[in-house]
């Protein structure tokens, strides 16, 4: 199913008492999942680098009009019906980003393909309302109905207790990484 098609879910708050709707991010809301994927990198490692940024917009930008393309990312709005600029797309409370990878068949993986959540954030004064779960849900049922069998990412201690409740686990796989 093409991410364009999805229509908005609406999930339970029950931290809050209400309920939560998620949307497929569209290409005018690649500003402010910059913005999201900032506030989650400042967390990790505090950085004043922002040359990165506008070939982030306009990556984004191009990778959300792709009908069936193999980026996903999920949002939901901030309640107040704020707008990143005036006359602009809505404001963001939270997104969760992933990709799906094909490689090579193999076994429990006939289809060779695997997912990575690479960018899960809430503004800070959105937190504690259940958005980055919504957020979290939609993104692992676009990955079932893809049909992908492995999912990884890389947990902050903050948002570890979020992914092991949705499932994930803590593995230990040699990894090496080549940076130039």
């Amino acid at each position: 199913m093409p991410l364009g098609s999805v229509p908005a879910m609406t999930h339970p708050s029950p931290a809050l008492n209400h309920s939560t709707t998620v949307r497929p991010a569209a290409p005018e809301d690649a500003e402010e999942l910059v913005r999201l994927r900032k506030i989650m990198l400042d967390a990790l490692r505090p950085s004043d680098d922002v040359t990165w940024q506008p070939f982030a917009v306009a990556d984004l930008r191009s990778r959300l009009a792709e009908p069936d393309g193999d980026l996903a990312v999920f949002v939901v709005d901030r309640p107040d019906g704020a707008r990143a600029r005036a006359g602009g797309a809505p404001a963001l409370a939270a997104c969760a980003a992933g990709t799906v990878e094909r490689r090579l068949a193999g076994p429990g993986n006939p289809l060779g393909l695997s997912g990575h959540v690479f960018n899960v954030a809430t503004d800070p004064g959105m937190r504690r309302r259940g958005y980055s779960r919504a957020c979290m849900t939609a993104l692992l049922a676009w990955y079932r109905e893809r049909g992908v069998p492995r999912i990884d990412l890389h947990a902050s201690v903050d948002g570890e207790p979020l992914y092991a409740s949705l499932g994930f686990v803590r593995h230990r796989e040699p990894a090496m990484r080549l940076s130039y």
